[in-house]
């Protein structure tokens, strides 16, 4: 029976406050407005930026350190999730772009092509993010398409993929070979991206260079590939956990470095090691400490400092002469990836196995099981859990 145009009944995990475990609930999803599109989520991976949703308690118009454009930060009740793939379910009036269906990946970060950052090849950030209502969990009438418990549960990021099924707009999906794995392509939604593409498209790391790469998570490790990929004949991994040393180095790190052995700054460390510095040097921590050290292990003349981690408090402090002397510093946002037209070519590049994307899903686990995806990630023992979903419609 079809469910086009009616309400859906399905579980989701809602953050009812914060600092408080995510609880399952059977909540109602209203039918996608006009170039809206409601999407039966089958996976979704669990990422940092969810973790930092949970404990922040400041509302978005309280807030003057936001760290992503885009994330909406203190407006409980919500639903959180970012890294999804599923089935397109139904579509509003003038959606065009995707039918029922249609395999999709739902996009925190927008693409509408018409804006002047859309029609710029190096630009990414969609200005329709700062006007469409997303960094207060609304959609763009300013209203919610979940409710429970006859309460406004807020979305999270455009995407709230930690439900069974989502609304999102249309200018922020993407459509996908319906042959990819959805359990491991929803990765390509948030982490894998944002590493890979920091190297591929805010570095564009060259042949034979020498990188480093400091925080071997998820992000770090995609970053590693990423630089791989590229050609790099020299990667360093930099991470005080001795114990994703070995799997890094099969993601292609080729020596690894834990700070702790050494009574030098690691900046200095490295420098030694590589003959007077860097070529590329990645942040996937979220540490301004870090990133310092990341800009001064790069050489002089053109060693490239990239920042993909996102720090909530803090600056940088930079001192002039690391910029005449050629370093540079720069930042990568979502990789460099433009959502809509990106997204689909890496879909097609790992069902080609060019990326090996299953390589960075260490647990699959059901949505009653979401908390023990947070404390796995806490702990250090996950690259990305990623959750598979067992849906109870009505």
């Amino acid at each position: 029976m079809s469910t086009a145009g009616k309400v859906i009944k399905c579980r989701a995990a809602v953050a009812w406050e914060a600092d408080k475990p995510l609880s399952i609930e059977e909540i109602e999803v209203a039918p996608p407005k006009a170039h809206e599109v409601r999407i039966k989520i089958v996976a979704t991976g669990v990422c940092h930026t969810d973790a930092h949703a949970m404990h922040c308690t400041a509302a978005p118009t309280d807030r003057d350190d936001i760290p992503l454009p885009g994330v909406n930060l203190g407006t409980f009740p919500m639903i959180l999730g970012h890294e999804g793939a599923g089935i397109v379910e139904s579509v509003g009036e003038g959606v065009t772009n995707v039918k029922p269906g249609d395999a999709v990946i739902p996009l925190w970060l927008p693409q509408c092509g018409k804006c002047e950052h859309c029609l710029d090849p190096n630009n990414n950030i969609c200005k329709t993010l700062s006007v469409n209502n997303q960094i207060l969990g609304l959609m763009p009438d300013k209203t919610t398409r979940f409710t429970c418990k006859g309460k406004q549960i807020f979305h999270f990021m455009g995407t709230s993929t930690f439900s069974e099924y989502t609304v999102v707009t249309d200018i922020s999906v993407a459509k996908i070979n319906s042959a990819a794995p959805l359990d491991k392509v929803c990765l390509i939604g948030c982490g894998f991206s944002t590493g890979y593409g920091a190297a591929i498209n805010s570095a564009k790391v060259k042949p034979g260079s020498t990188c480093v790469v400091f925080g071997l998570g998820g992000v770090g490790l995609s970053a590693v590939l990423g630089c791989k990929n590229a050609g790099a004949s020299r990667i360093i991994g930099v991470d005080i956990n001795k114990d994703k040393f070995e799997k890094a180095k099969l993601f292609g790190v080729t020596e690894c470095i834990n700070p702790k052995d050494h009574s030098k700054p690691i900046h200095e460390v490295l420098i030694e090691k590589t003959n007077g510095g860097v070529d590329y040097a990645f942040e996937c921590i979220g540490n301004v400490g870090i990133m310092k050290s990341a800009l001064d292990c790069c050489r002089l003349g053109g060693g490239t400092c990239v920042v993909v981690g996102v720090a909530t408090v803090g600056t940088i402090a930079v001192h002039p002469f690391h910029m005449i002397v050629g370093r540079i510093l720069k930042g990568s946002f979502f990789g460099g990836w433009k959502g809509v037209t990106d997204v689909p070519k890496l879909v097609s590049d790992c069902i080609a196995k060019k990326i090996k994307i299953d390589d960075f899903v260490t647990f699959t686990l059901t949505l009653e099981k979401i908390n023990e995806a947070f404390d796995l990630m806490h702990a250090g023992k996950s690259l990305r859990t990623v959750l598979v979903y067992q849906h109870h419609q009505k």
